[in-house]
């Protein structure tokens, strides 16, 4: 092929871009595109958009970081925003190219749009040619075929790494990538107002703030791996809930594609070799497998990522109640562990994992509501929402999908003690709060009239009623 037009999608980087490397291989000439689907902005049955201000943010950043990087190539990223299967469609005619190559999706609403794609293009002569590379081990490397894979996380994992070898991640080489014809608009970047959002100013209460782009993920890589070291203890923080600093904060760069899992990892397995290799530095990887193990079980089930009886076909007695759902989405039940964690979303599209999991529970286990309605919120407010790990984990938390454990339920006070002993968090996201003790804050409704004022704490004024009153069972 001479001319080859590159569709980016959830894969906005130069290094280890599969179709990007092949593309330079195999053509004269070489264009990048980016469209900006308009469907990802409409509103969903919660009436809110299916992407919001956090996420749309971080997806122009990263649009911008790789444009900025394509210019000093002396070429240019491609923006057009729309349908991918008629703006895509156009500009490889406009731009007479023989083949479109681009990552490979498993979705249904991704799918649909591949389709549509190739039946655009089907009688102009342009090919279409698809490359898997969203996971750290390859498709067509795995121990087994997709149908097979085992539906337990633990399985699957003595498998691959027994069995399979990971790929190693492609260096980026600037070969063949060309200016674009003097009568072509590269487009420009819509401002968050142009997709109907509204900017959000950075939370005062924000103790890490995302910015979107491969440059900012390989900085954050290495921030995390060689000036901090931090990731040899990321077992051990990795339950926390407040700072920048206890987790990797990569799963952004992960959901966009700024980074690839192979760049990590390949980072990772230096780390060790040249400075330690411990628990923690495998546990980063292990995190790297679940993820993995979320894509491919949704090749494996297809549409049933999203049945409300999940993979496993269990029908559940949840309600749609909006009144409850609410209140738990706007951080007002009461409960100040969950509400904490709500309130921490709704200010900055993100949530630690061990605040994910326990806001999940509550609201299926405790409040008996629907986990669809908390899939789609999440899918809204998460700056690193990814498909499969979302709605997988849903399913996981609500007993449709892939846990092995029936019946798994977290107690919030206890996991609220254990994860938040001196209350810090809570106390950051609930400042009416801030004055009563780390040992009664889980226990507000058991604390007398004296006790609450004391504490400064007016229930249904400055603190809400709790909506439901705990199970006091055994942790999870």
């Amino acid at each position: 092929m001479k001319k080859i037009l590159v569709w980016l999608r959830n894969d906005l980087r130069l290094h280890d871009n599969i179709p990007l490397h092949e593309a330079m291989q195999k053509a004269e000439k070489v264009w990048v595109a980016h469209c900006i689907e308009s469907r990802l902005f409409a509103k969903n049955q919660l009436d809110i958009p299916k992407t919001g201000a956090f996420r749309a943010k971080f997806l122009l950043e990263s649009l911008l970081d790789l444009r900025l990087q394509l210019r000093k190539q002396g070429s240019d990223l491609i923006i057009r925003f729309g349908k991918p299967e008629t703006e895509i469609a156009k500009m490889a005619e406009i731009l007479q190219v023989e083949g479109i190559f681009t990552s490979k999706e498993i979705t249904q609403e991704e799918l649909a749009t591949e389709e549509a794609l190739e039946k655009n293009i089907s009688s102009k002569g342009i090919k279409i040619e698809y490359f898997w590379q969203a996971t750290l081990f390859h498709i067509n490397d795995l121990p087994f075929p997709v149908c097979k894979l085992p539906d337990v996380f633990t399985d699957f994992r003595k498998a691959v790494e027994k069995y399979a070898e990971i790929r190693k991640p492609l260096a980026f080489t600037c070969k063949n990538i060309a200016p674009l014809p003097e009568n072509l608009f590269a487009g420009n970047l819509p401002t968050l107002k142009e997709l109907g959002l509204e900017e959000k100013a950075t939370s005062p209460q924000a103790t890490f703030t995302f910015k979107g782009g491969e440059s900012e993920a390989l900085k954050r890589l290495n921030y995390y791996l060689w000036e901090s070291d931090l990731i040899a203890s990321y077992k051990k923080t990795r339950n926390e809930l407040l700072g920048k600093d206890y987790s990797s904060k990569f799963s952004p760069y992960l959901a966009f594609g700024c980074i690839s899992p192979r760049q990590i990892w390949q980072e990772v397995k230096k780390y060790e070799k040249e400075r330690i290799a411990n628990e923690s530095t495998y546990w980063l990887i292990f995190e790297l497998l679940w993820r993995d193990f979320f894509r491919f079980t949704a090749k494996k089930y297809g549409n049933r990522l999203f049945y409300p009886s999940g993979f496993k076909g269990e029908k559940l007695a949840l309600l749609k109640n909006s009144e409850t759902f609410w209140k738990w989405a706007k951080g007002e039940t009461g409960i100040p562990f969950i509400d904490a964690n709500m309130r921490e979303l709704n200010a900055t599209g993100f949530m630690s994992n061990r605040g994910r999991q326990n806001v999940a529970s509550f609201l299926v286990k405790d409040l008996k509501t629907h986990w669809i309605w908390g899939a789609m919120y999440f899918e809204s407010l998460l700056i690193d929402y990814d498909v499969c790990s979302n709605w997988g984990n849903w399913q996981y938390v609500a007993g449709v999908g892939n846990d092995p454990r029936e019946n798994r339920y977290f107690n919030i006070i206890s996991q609220a003690e254990r994860y938040d002993s001196q209350a810090e968090f809570i106390k950051h996201w609930l400042p009416a709060l801030q004055n009563v003790p780390a040992k009664k804050i889980n226990h507000l409704d058991e604390l007398s009239a004296k006790e609450l004022a004391e504490y400064g704490v007016k229930i249904g004024s400055n603190y809400p009623k709790n909506i439901i009153k705990l199970k006091q069972t055994q942790a999870s």
